[in-house]
């Protein structure tokens, strides 16, 4: 579904990260420390930063020069760390401007108001009065609308009370099992493990391992992340 080849990639003259490669079929986890790159090789397969060399290959089609609106429209879905929405929007007018426009626009609302109950309840209230949790509910939500064919979640969980924090895992292992491709940076090493195929550790921007998930995988892990 998706390759990324040999990518060197940074932020001006600093070099973030140094000829990684990744193919993802399934479900891949990125694990690493912050700063390890994580993030960095995210913006780089959906197009926010461009490869200083290598290549980003998606459904068989080069994509490496396209935009994100392009790669988007070719079944990509981003959603980036922060629990981002139109904070003066309420939940359905930020589920509607998304689906305005589709033919499915109202059933595909209704999906993702089945598939968060909690989004459901509060669909009158104003985004920025939703909690972090239902927040990243929401862009997870708004990003499933598109119909894609891979998304790209980087830290889902991050900064999210417990309670959410299961209930994102459920849908994430979920929408896998649906056939759903998905690209994921998380720092809860179990969840991730659990939820991947397959799993990078990033270090200083080189991958320092690889193999498949599974708990079985966690003490491996770990202790390349403690290189």
């Amino acid at each position: 579904m998706l390759e990324l080849n040999e990518i060197r990639a940074g932020y001006g003259p600093t070099l973030v990260l140094h000829g990684v490669t990744l193919p993802v079929a399934r479900v891949v986890a990125v694990l690493g420390h912050n700063g390890a790159g994580k993030s960095t090789l995210l913006r780089v397969a959906i197009g926010l930063i461009k490869p200083r060399s290598g290549q980003v290959v998606f459904d068989g089609e080069d994509v490496t020069s396209l935009p994100p609106n392009k790669r988007v429209a070719r079944g990509m879905a981003y959603v980036p760390q922060g629990q981002q929405s139109f904070p003066q929007l309420t939940t359905m007018e930020n589920l509607q401007l998304v689906a305005d426009g589709r033919k499915r626009g109202k059933s595909l609302i209704e999906q993702q108001l089945s598939r968060f109950p909690a989004l459901e309840k509060f669909a009158t209230r104003k985004a920025g009065l939703l909690s972090g949790g239902q927040r990243q509910q929401l862009a997870i939500a708004r990003a499933l609308i598109t119909e894609p064919k891979m998304l790209i979640l980087d830290e889902p969980t991050e900064g999210i009370q417990p309670t959410i924090v299961a209930e994102i895992e459920h849908t994430v292992m979920q929408l896998a099992s649906e056939g759903l491709s998905v690209l994921l940076v998380e720092q809860h090493i179990g969840f991730a493990l659990e939820a991947a195929e397959k799993y990078l550790v990033l270090a200083s921007g080189f991958a320092a391992s690889t193999g498949d998930g599974g708990a079985s995988a966690a003490e491996g892990v770990r202790e390349a992340m403690a290189i």
